[in-house]
């Protein structure tokens, strides 16, 4: 058997942009990362799906860099996954998908939301916690039983992204409690899928998959997962749960009022509680700490837009970066950087995909307004640093409603490996913030393999052994209070802004 301190944790996350694998030894000290991006097709305005093909081979990607990397496979000692919750799997008899997977992202399913709150609002709510809207498994699925009707007769299994994935390497299909609450047609109090509430998405109950905990063994590494990723076969393979509940887990946060504040794809606002808060305008999720509990406001879009901003407008700065091997998004922060507090004017409102917390309206649209004939590149860029964090503090805001009590922040995601970035959301949040290392998802996922295990007594001990504060930050009271009178205008623009796009 393997000495504890040889053994290798690896830790796999599909986020809503790509695959980060993660390694860390026993004592939680990183050994390698990875990672490698998928495609989302927007078929049309507000669709966002992704192939799940796409996920399993760029896991392999990700996988073969880290190899190429000199980390020893030999050494892994278990596997646990993690991945962006609501996204259905939709699977014929031998386990094939049958459509692509509609993300959380996506916003088609208006209509279905509205007629599950006129007619159903109060048992949903009572019964999963949460309200209608289009991020939801449940109006997603009534959406495709209603538009493409021969889908849930060929669908015979349903499985989420990390568990789709999952099976591909194990050939074991299940999810775990704290996935299923993502759903909308789980029973909270009961912890076990609700007949009722999925009934009314027009497919098969018994399509459903088993439930296990996050820590739960899940089989092992098949021979044919073994020659495809280079994790050698029989290695056992845990469970895992959302990539916002390792995130939080990962990142620390493992005490009420501990609060994580999300720069990835996406953005987040979660706070940890003792009990479970239901509120109408945030997400009510149950922690990898048995007994514990989040409360998530969250944004549609956060390094998502840096990146469409990349993809869209950053040829130069991708062709320069070719060139010197640095990164795109490095020199874009270079740019942002050279432009003042308050972007010379310019101002950005990142509805890429309509918005959740605190509108939850699928009909705003992005924008960058107070442009002039001076405008340059950087403020661009650093405009659109400025409006993710402006995002998250509206989500913040719904905390504050809730008066659910914050006793210190930890910032985490992509977004927060940027100096300049993460300095900007601790300005505008006028409020100490710790950088947590890795403090990410697939970090989070590989401390839950060790538990799975039994390599840490528990979830809790696996974080105080393991987890490092990479830097805290303090916020420079100018730049606060310059950004406090600047985030009165952002929302003053939306407020002006949503009744234009509602008419459209």
């Amino acid at each position: 058997m393997m000495a504890e301190a040889d053994t290798i944790l690896l830790g796999i996350d599909f986020g809503s942009g790509g695959c980060k694998v993660t390694a860390i030894g026993a004592d939680g000290r990183l050994c390698g990362e990875a990672s490698c991006e998928y495609p989302t097709h927007y078929e049309r305005p507000g669709w966002s799906e992704q192939e799940p093909a796409d996920w399993y081979a760029a896991m392999c990607e990700a996988l073969a860099k880290l190899r190429k990397s000199g980390l020893d496979f030999s050494r892994i000692g278990a596997v646990a996954f993690d991945g962006s919750t609501h996204n259905a799997v939709l699977l014929d008899n031998a386990m094939r998908p049958v459509r692509r997977t509609i993300m959380w992202t996506d916003q088609r399913s208006t209509e279905e939301c509205a007629f599950l709150r006129e007619r159903h609002e109060k048992l949903i709510f009572e019964t999963a916690y949460q309200m209608p809207t289009p991020t939801w498994t449940l109006p997603q699925l009534r959406w495709i039983a209603t538009h493409e009707p021969e889908v849930p007769k060929k669908t015979k299994h349903i499985l989420f992204v990390k568990d789709f994935v999952r099976f591909l390497v194990t050939g074991v299909a299940a999810t775990d409690h704290i996935e299923a609450q993502g759903t909308l047609f789980y029973d909270m109090k009961a912890r076990t899928w609700s007949r009722e509430l999925f009934e009314l998405t027009g497919f098969d109950f018994a399509a459903l998959p088993e439930l296990v905990e996050p820590t739960a063994r899940l089989g092992k590494v098949t021979a044919q997962a073994a020659a495809d990723t280079g994790i050698p076969a029989e290695t056992p393979v845990i469970c895992g749960t959302s990539d916002s509940a390792v995130e939080d887990y990962g990142a620390g946060a493992i005490e009420p009022g501990d609060c994580i504040v999300k720069l990835a794809t996406a953005g987040n606002v979660n706070v940890m509680t003792s009990s479970p808060h239901p509120f109408a305008t945030t997400l009510t999720y149950s922690h990898v700490i048995p007994g514990m509990w989040y409360t998530v406001s969250a944004t549609n879009a956060a390094a998502l837009c840096q990146r469409w901003f990349r993809d869209l407008f950053g040829e130069a700065e991708k062709a320069e970066a070719e060139k010197s091997g640095t990164k795109a998004f490095d020199l874009m922060d270079r740019k942002a950087a050279a432009s003042p507090v308050g972007a010379n004017g310019v101002m950005f409102h990142p509805y890429l995909q309509g918005e959740r917390s605190p509108y939850w309206d699928p009909k705003l649209r992005g924008s960058f307004t107070g442009l002039s004939i001076n405008s340059t590149r950087g403020d661009f860029m650093r405009a659109l640093l400025e409006g993710v964090a402006f995002s998250l503090l509206d989500c913040y805001g719904v905390i504050e409603e809730m008066k659910l009590p914050v006793k210190r922040i930890f910032l985490i995601g992509g977004g927060a490996r940027s100096p300049l970035w993460s300095g900007i959301v601790c300005d505008v949040f006028n409020l100490p913030v710790a950088v947590p290392s890795p403090g990410d998802a697939s970090f989070g996922a590989a401390l839950l393999a060790g538990t799975g295990i039994g390599l840490f007594a528990d979830s809790r001990d696996a974080v105080k052994r393991c987890l490092r504060i990479d830097r805290e930050l303090s916020p420079d009271p100018e730049r606060a209070g310059t950004y406090a009178k600047l985030f009165r205008t952002y929302r003053e623009i939306h407020d002006a802004l949503a009744p234009v796009y509602r008419k459209r």
